[in-house]
């Protein structure tokens, strides 16, 4: 055995190879290679230039592959033969570890990890290492799940429909501008929650609320009984063109945010006390009549605030003329706010995107991500409840008249 080995080692030198280093990468590589020919002759019935009546197929030519090895990168000759196709066995798990490199790389690249990260990544797990180029490569192989899941039907009726948007760094004509990526999330009618569709605008203007909102109708979203969103004037100008009949919840929260605004620091915990006292109200008429008393009582010293707050009454209380069980989810954009903080959580990573389409690419990812687990989740709102919103939402005498639709 000893002898069989110190001819080994002599033959190596003889060929300029060692067994460490770069020598067990060259070793390795020429290995493989010679399996690989010696496989194709096999596959084709003949060597090179031999003549022999097995012969079923020519050589032609060969492409390069390479194969990522815990000595390096080997760098092989796959023959290329003009009838049929030859792949080496030799190859054939390489099929499955990409698969599982890839998988890798879309996981940590939705994940938030920045692409610059995603090398070292893949180094430790013993690979050479991919560049930031291979990394974008890899991770557009997502696009075609994420525009199916984009343009996909939407079937059944979604009564309630959160509006909202969050903003991301793109690069644009070698300039880095704040883009809007609007995303909707909607109820079915059987009580599921769904991401509905998200689009990437240069901001928030009508023209572009209405061209999403009209891609959703499209889509086959209908049913729509009440919008959650903020008081954005593009936004509730493209509600009231392309989802008249639907009533509009402006968001508790920034209503809130809003009206204390105009109040001094020192007073802000008291009023926001009292205008808390509305929402506590147990149906809409006392809501009302709450209402107006505070509004009475803020004139004097800040009437601005009471101003405001009579303008926002049918907006902020819009919620209570649906199942009470359902209040605590519909008057606020909360469910939107912590997607958001989600999609937000993941692409700070990349600070400034270098296209729209990384964006969208991003963002779907995470939303497609966030929708299967919703898939699994319970109903949001039962079954039950969401029949009474369909039928008859609330007795009038209980809750008051229904609001009319978004102005």
């Amino acid at each position: 055995m000893t002898t069989r080995s110190i001819a080994l080692t002599e033959h190596l030198r003889k060929l300029g190879l060692t067994l460490e280093g770069e020598g067990m990468r060259q070793l390795v590589e020429l290995l493989a290679q010679s399996l690989i020919e010696l496989e194709a002759t096999e596959k084709i019935g003949a060597g090179k230039y031999e003549r022999t009546d097995e012969r079923t197929t020519h050589r032609n030519g060969y492409r390069e592959r390479g194969l990522d090895t815990r000595v390096g990168e080997l760098s092989l000759r796959i023959p290329k033969v003009r009838q049929g196709t030859f792949f080496p066995s030799l190859l054939e798990p390489r099929r499955r570890a990409e698969k599982a490199l890839l998988a890798v790389v879309q996981e940590a690249y939705v994940d938030g990890v920045s692409t610059r990260k995603v090398d070292d990544l893949v180094q430790a797990l013993g690979l050479s290492g991919i560049d930031k180029s291979s990394v974008s490569r890899i991770c557009r192989e997502l696009d075609a799940q994420v525009e199916a899941f984009r343009k996909r039907e939407l079937v059944g009726a979604y009564p309630y429909l959160w509006l909202d948007a969050v903003y991301l760094k793109v690069r644009q004509n070698h300039r880095i501008v704040s883009k809007a990526l609007v995303i909707a999330i909607g109820v079915r009618d059987t009580g599921e929650r769904e991401v509905l569709g998200f689009a990437l605008g240069a901001s928030e203007e009508a023209a572009f609320w209405k061209a999403f909102l009209r891609s959703l109708v499209a889509r086959g979203l209908h049913g729509v009984q009440l919008v959650i969103s903020d008081a954005h004037e593009g936004l509730k100008t493209a509600l009231s063109q392309v989802l008249a009949d639907a009533t509009w919840q402006r968001c508790r929260v920034h209503f809130m945010r809003n009206l204390l605004a105009r109040i001094p620091q020192a007073d802000k915990s008291v009023v926001a006390a009292l205008v808390r006292t509305v929402f506590a109200q147990p149906n809409q008429t006392a809501a009302r009549q709450q209402l107006a008393e505070i509004a009475r009582g803020m004139q004097t010293r800040w009437p601005e605030a009471a101003e405001l707050l009579r303008a926002a009454e049918d907006d902020v209380l819009a919620y209570m003329t649906f199942p009470a069980e359902h209040w605590t989810r519909l008057y606020s954009t909360n469910v939107l706010e912590r997607l958001n903080r989600e999609v937000k959580r993941r692409t700070d990573v990349v600070q400034v995107f270098p296209t729209d389409g990384s964006v969208l690419r991003l963002a779907g990812a995470i939303l497609l991500e966030v929708a299967d687990e919703w898939t699994v989740e319970h109903r949001y709102f039962s079954q039950s409840s969401m029949q009474r919103v369909i039928a008859t939402i609330l007795e009038p005498a209980e809750a008051g008249p229904r609001l009319a639709p978004v102005r």
